[in-house]
Order: C-alpha cells, then structure tokens, then sequence
C-alpha cells in the first residue's frame, strides 16, 4: 500500500504588482530611542582630602577613631581613588543646580523646552539647606524644576523618582518605556544630589560624597539601530534593603532628630561585585552583542577598587581580558555624587573633557548602576 498525492489545485491572484508599484511609497527609517542632549553643573567649591585634617572622627559607639586624620585620608585615597570633590555653594538647592545642568542639555539638544512630554528626576534626599532636620520635597523637584525652566504646558508631565545612586539610569529606562508605548516623544530625565548636606561630619564615609547635577534629552529619532539597545534592572531586599539608610551622628552628643546618611560599607561592596556584573551580562546578552564590540563602560563611581572589581568581573564571565581604557573615571576629582555620578561623566566624556578617553558615532558603551534599595541596572547603548 502506497500513499501518495493524486491531485492538486491553486489559486494565483491576477492582481500584479511590481517592484516599481512601490515608487510612491514612503519608507519610514527605524524608530531609535537616543540621548539627544546633555548638560551637567559641577560645583565650583572644590574640597580636597587635606581638607578633612581637622575633623573628629570617631567610631560608631562615639568612641574616637585611633588612627591620624593623615593615616585615614591616605588610606582612604588608597581604597577610593577621591583626591577631591566638590560642594555646592549654599545658595543653591538640588532643584537649582538641576535646573542649570537641565537647561544646558535643552540647548545641546536644540528643541523647544514645550515640546517636553515627561521630566523624570532623580534625586534622593529633595532641597536640603546646610543645617536643616529634613530635605524639602513639596513641591516636588521635578516640578520645581519645571516651574524654574518657565515651561508652561500642561501636558508635560514632571515627576520625582527615588531609586537610589541608579536613578538616572532608571529614569532613562523608564523614559524609553514611555517612548516605546506612544506616550511620548522627548523626555527630560535629571539625576542631581547634594549629598554634602546630608553627611555625618564624624563618618570617615563623609569624604566619600559630593554634589552635582546632570541631564539628558531622550527623545525617538530616526535611523538604524541606534541609542537604547537594551536594559536591566533588580531590587534586592530581602537582606539588602538596609545597606544604606539614614542614622545619628557618630558623635553622641549631636541632636538625634537630625540624620544622616549610613552605609555598610563591606555588604554593599559584596553585593555590588555578586550582583553587578551579571546584571551587565544578562543586559548585554539581551541584545545579542558581543563583549568585544563594547568600547566603554560608564559605571556608577563610589570606590575605585570596587568599580575596577566590577569590572574585572563581568568580563570574567566572558572568560575576556579587561581592555585598557574600557572605564572612564570622574570620581578622582568629583567624588560620589549619587545620581548625578554617570550623566555627568557622559557629559563630560561626550564634550571631551576626560583626557584620553572619547566615543565616537557607532560605539557601543554600557551605561551601569548600584545603589540604596539595594538597586541595580544597566543599559547598552550604541551612540
């Protein structure tokens, strides 16, 4: 017994077109999601490890620490990397210095500040005046800056986010989630922190801080397989939650209602290099692009041995070698300004102003991020 096919049958429609049938038509390039300006302010106030030489520091019972300020601030640049920092002046609040860097990048990206569909920042602890219980954050910074930048239109929809050192990065994301779906076309996203204001003048991690503001526009434009390529993000709490928070003085005679930021400085240095790197890969992998075609990657800048640690490891994971130059630092002379820390490098890297380091149109660079939450995430990113 044999099975085969013993008819068959087709309809051909008569309707012809041709490839010229398609003269008129309007082909439309790939939608990219794309930082189409940046802007940064870097406050003018530069504090330098001497500056710390007549501090008390004292160990978290109260009791003094028993080392030399001298030892402490050499041992500190061993660890850290920062010679220096800088604060901003106290005329200036968060919403200020955010509103300068916001306006640079509106002009750096050329368009009308009306045409804004969302303004995404990123902070942490709100205005806060030196010597003040508690930050200000009513109205919003978001709509502080707004009202600052005299945008008018309704439509424009400004909102505060709190995710730790990984807000800019966040908002970035979260504004190219709302690009995608329809519900915007430009976006503002700012991350600016003083965070001079909130530190413990007791805590050796006090030098670790510093202030700044940067912006970026992110809006959809045209072309082949550009901008936003691909991201990730994590929130570990289960242990986590509590790495970071806020904490009394060290000196026991201080008033308790103020407080200041606290870390665990050893957990979050663990988890940053458990966690970090294979959040980079599972980002990478995402977009199918090999490690070797990343030309930079623009970590958050805390600690210097941690980011290098970082680094080293994500590209064990590839069983690859660390390219020379692969990381740009800023940390050395602007210390950890949280949110601020990797637009401001992406502002200063795009404008040229980190020597011997530059990107160029088709580069592929990693955007990465660990903070208070703990949060992570990372973006690839192709200029």
């Amino acid at each position: 017994m044999n099975i085969k096919i013993t008819g068959s049958g087709s309809y051909i429609p008569t309707e012809i077109v041709t490839n010229k049938d398609f003269s008129n038509h309007v082909f439309l390039k790939k939608m990219n999601i794309k930082i189409t300006g940046s802007g940064s302010y870097i406050p003018t106030e530069i504090v330098t490890n001497k500056d710390f030489s007549n501090h008390v520091f004292l160990n978290e019972d109260g009791t003094p620490f028993p080392l030399s300020n001298e030892v402490i601030t050499e041992k500190f640049y061993g660890i850290t990397g920062i010679e220096e920092r800088r604060y901003a002046s106290d005329d200036l609040l968060t919403s200020d210095i955010a509103t300068i860097a916001a306006k640079k990048a509106i002009e750096n990206a050329n368009i009308d500040p009306e045409t804004l569909d969302y303004i995404i920042f990123a902070h942490n602890f709100g205005d806060v005046k030196n010597g003040a219980i508690q930050g200000d954050m009513l109205p919003s910074l978001a709509s502080k800056t707004k009202h600052n930048l005299r945008i008018q239109n309704p439509k424009c929809v400004a909102y505060d986010m709190l995710f730790g050192c990984p807000g800019w990065v966040e908002g970035v994301i979260q504004a190219t989630a709302f690009i995608k779906a329809g519900m915007a076309k430009k976006c503002l996203v700012i991350g600016a922190e003083t965070l001079s204001r909130v530190t413990d003048p007791h805590d050796r991690d006090s030098m670790i801080y510093s202030d700044g503001a940067g912006a970026t526009i992110i809006e959809a434009v045209e072309g082949e397989n550009e901008g936003v390529l691909g991201h990730e993000s994590a929130t570990y709490t289960f242990e986590e939650a509590n790495y970071l928070f806020f904490g009394n003085s060290y000196n026991k005679t201080h008033d308790t209602d103020v407080r200041y930021i606290k870390m665990h400085g050893r957990k979050i240095y663990e988890f940053a290099l458990s966690n970090v790197p294979k959040a980079m890969k599972e980002c990478l992998d995402k977009t199918g692009i090999d490690i070797s075609q990343v030309k930079k990657v623009l970590i958050h800048q805390a600690n210097e041995k941690m980011d290098e640690a970082i680094i080293q490891r994500f590209y064990k994971l590839y069983d690859k070698e660390v390219p020379a130059g692969i990381m740009p630092m800023s940390i050395h002379k602007l210390g950890n300004s949280s949110v601020a820390t990797v637009p401001t490098l992406y502002d200063s890297l795009i404008k040229g102003e980190i020597e011997n380091q530059a990107i160029h149109t088709g580069d592929v660079i990693m955007f990465a991020s660990v903070g208070a939450g703990m949060n992570i995430n990372a973006i690839v990113y192709k200029m």
